[in-house]
Order: C-alpha cells, then structure tokens, then sequence
C-alpha cells in the first residue's frame, strides 16, 4: 500500500488518525507533529524510507505517512481531499476545545475510507485529469486531421476520375468524327456503286436492242439516200 499513516492534528494533539499498516509509526509521528512550525505551510519530512507529508493551515496539520514509490503528487491530493473533507464536517467548528483523539470515532471512519479510497483507485489529480483531457483533444484532432486528409484524397480521386472521364470523352468525339467520316466514305462509295451497276443494266438493256456497240439503233436514225434516175 502507498498510503500508511493519515491523521489530523491541532498543533501537536492529534484528533483523529488510521493506520492502514500493522506497525506502530505514532512516536514517528508525534515526534514530526512536533517539528512543524505554527505558521501555514506545506512540507515533506524523510524518515528511513518513508516520506511524512503534511499541510499546515489554520491551525490544525494533515499528515500522510507514504511510501518513498508513492511520490509526492498523489500524497499530497490525498492531504488536500482530506483537509476539505474535515473543514466540511459538522465537528469541526467544536474542534477547538477537541482533546486529543476526541474526533477519532466520528472522524476516524472518514481518515479510513480516504485512504482505502486512495491505496485501491486513487482519483486522478487536476494535473493528471488535465493530460488526460489534453491527449483526448489531440486525439480527436488527429482522427480530424485523418478525416481531412482522406476527404482530399477523395477530393483527388474525385479529380483523377473527372479528368479520366473529360480525356475519354475527347476519345469518343474523335472516335465517332471517325466513324462518321468512314460511314460517309462507305455511302458514298454505295451510291457510286450502284450508280455504276445502273449503268451497267441500263447499257445491257439497250444493247439487247440495239446491239452491243449500239450500231444497229444508229444505222435506223440514219436517212435512206435518194434514188436517181
């Protein structure tokens, strides 16, 4: 556990304390509550290889016995959460006259299930909660970053096909100019051969007639001469 030994003190009488652990650390303490100055402050005490965290304000100390692995930031939320929690409860405003350990049956709970709270889930801190919120932004950002860059790759695409659809358009014109001017080539080269084949029947039928170089048809045009005497 990172949280040992909380408590909660009028300058050196402690009001209401728990020890999470089996080992007796009360002269540790007692002799830390006896080191801090009257005067508002915030400090970190080593002993062997614990840290004593506290906060001192308005007369009365917070202080959290933590392991060295706990830090100082988690420590000191802890401290914070339960200062708020003590100047909130009903008691304190008789806390003046409290001898010592005379919150510890309504108080004591309260130090007990803050730090159960703490050593299992501890809540993040405003600087860790403010990370948190700060990564989530820049995920978002990056999955709107992501959404951009795909929708100009559709853009793109979009482009790319629309230029692939204009060059095949330019295709089909010159591919039916094609086809047009060979379709015309082909009917014309039709009427011309059925010009010819009509000339030709034509030319059969008279020659069926007349003959085949037409000389019997010219030979009746021609005039009888005229007998002499």
């Amino acid at each position: 556990m990172s949280l040992i030994h909380a408590l909660v003190a009028r300058g050196s009488v402690i009001l209401a304390e728990h020890q999470a652990g089996k080992r007796n650390f009360s002269q540790a303490t007692e002799k830390i509550l006896s080191k801090i100055p009257p005067n508002d402050s915030k400090l970190t005490y080593v002993w062997e290889e614990y840290l004593f965290h506290y906060i001192s304000e308005g007369g009365f100390t917070y202080l959290v016995m933590a392991d060295d692995s706990a830090g100082r930031r988690m420590p000191f939320a802890f401290l914070a959460d339960l200062q708020r929690k003590f100047v909130g409860a009903p008691s304190t405003s008789a806390s003046l006259d409290t001898p010592a350990h005379g919150l510890q049956g309504s108080f004591g709970p309260t130090i007990a299930a803050l730090m159960h709270t703490y050593n299992t889930a501890p809540p993040a801190d405003a600087l860790a909660q403010a990370q948190t919120e700060l990564n989530q932004v820049k995920n978002i950002m990056v999955q709107n970053v992501e959404q951009i860059l795909s929708r100009g790759e559709r853009i793109e695409l979009l482009v790319d096909k629309t230029d692939a659809m204009a060059g095949q358009a330019t295709a089909f014109r010159r591919g039916a100019r094609s086809v047009r001017r060979q379709m015309w080539w082909r009917n014309t080269k039709v009427v011309a051969l059925c010009v010819l084949v009509a000339l030709v029947f034509l030319w059969i039928l008279v020659a069926q007639f007349c003959g085949a170089g037409l000389n019997q048809c010219s030979s009746k045009n021609q005039p009888e001469p005229a007998s002499t005497s």
